[in-house]
């Protein structure tokens, strides 16, 4: 494996942050009804991609819900992994959208979705070396630089491995983080997912982290498989409630950081406000149990 000097870190630039309570992801399904009832949510969070339109009853109601309630925007199209140079109008786009709405937080995937002029609807795996660390380092800056913000990057779930990977997982985040300047969103799902995928241990991913850095959580559900060769598989799907593994391995996160925001994700089979609101409220419970 590529070993990396231990050089001194670089912290990343402070902004106001997120309150460390429970969020939800904002779905257009519960508007009315969050306004209707004003529910004890610590912040909420949208797609930026869904927003990035003049107008239109999407920003009608996230403009009144801002008026009322911190908000997270969450990126899915930068592709900032990707082999190509940044898309200048897709960045453009979101760049108004941060300067419309003065988001506390603004995060996206470690990941690519573009291919030349081709957009996969997916959020796809990268190899980890050198040559891979330096053109993501370099979209993070072209991000920060345009936004004039810095932005958490989320760590993904991941279902293949590359043979070409001279770094492993966390060396190669931490690197991103010492090199940029920018924040971890830490999506403690995605480790579950990733490390059961690939037969690693959860517990000594977390550990490996530079939980310095950490600026949002990320919690969500799973859906289960197995693969070709009949082992475990589990797919980040966001389309089920929380499973207990990973509430336990959040609670390992929270005894090691003490209180950091934390986002209830629900993006497929959107159940009722109330069953969100209750994860929402469990994960309250576990953050008044840590000090800072």
């Amino acid at each position: 494996m590529m070993t990396l000097s231990r050089l001194p870190t670089v912290s990343p630039v402070q902004v106001p942050g997120l309150p460390c309570r429970a969020g939800l992801g904002l779905k257009h399904e519960h508007f009315q009804e969050v306004l209707d009832t004003s529910p004890d949510i610590g912040f909420f969070e949208v797609h930026a991609e869904n927003y990035m339109v003049a107008g239109g009853p999407f920003h009608h109601y996230l403009g009144l819900i801002c008026e009322r309630y911190p908000l997270s925007l969450h990126g899915v199209g930068l592709s900032i992994g990707g082999e190509g140079p940044l898309n200048r109008e897709h960045l453009g786009r979101l760049a108004a959208l941060i300067e419309r709405y003065q988001p506390h937080s603004f995060s996206e995937h470690l990941a690519w979705s573009s291919h030349g002029p081709a957009f996969l609807n997916d959020l796809l795996p990268l190899a980890y070396d050198a040559a891979t660390l330096s053109r993501v380092c370099e979209h993070v800056d072209q991000v920060q630089c345009a936004l004039k913000r810095p932005m958490l990057l989320e760590n993904p779930s991941t279902y293949l491995q590359f043979q070409r990977s001279t770094l492993d997982e966390t060396d190669f985040i931490g690197e991103i983080i010492r090199r940029t300047g920018c924040g971890l969103l830490l999506d403690v799902n995605n480790v579950y997912v990733s490390c059961i995928n690939h037969q690693r241990d959860p517990l000594a991913y977390i550990n490996a982290l530079p939980l310095r850095a950490v600026g949002e959580i990320h919690l969500a559900g799973f859906a289960e498989d197995t693969d070709s060769l009949g082992d475990r598989l589990l797919i980040d799907d966001h389309g089920a409630p929380i499973d207990n593994a990973v509430w336990l391995l959040y609670e390992h996160v929270l005894a090691l950081m003490g209180p950091v925001a934390t986002l209830i994700e629900r993006d497929n089979q959107v159940p009722a406000f109330s069953a969100l609101y209750a994860e929402a409220q469990h994960a309250e419970r576990y953050l008044s149990q840590v000090h800072p």
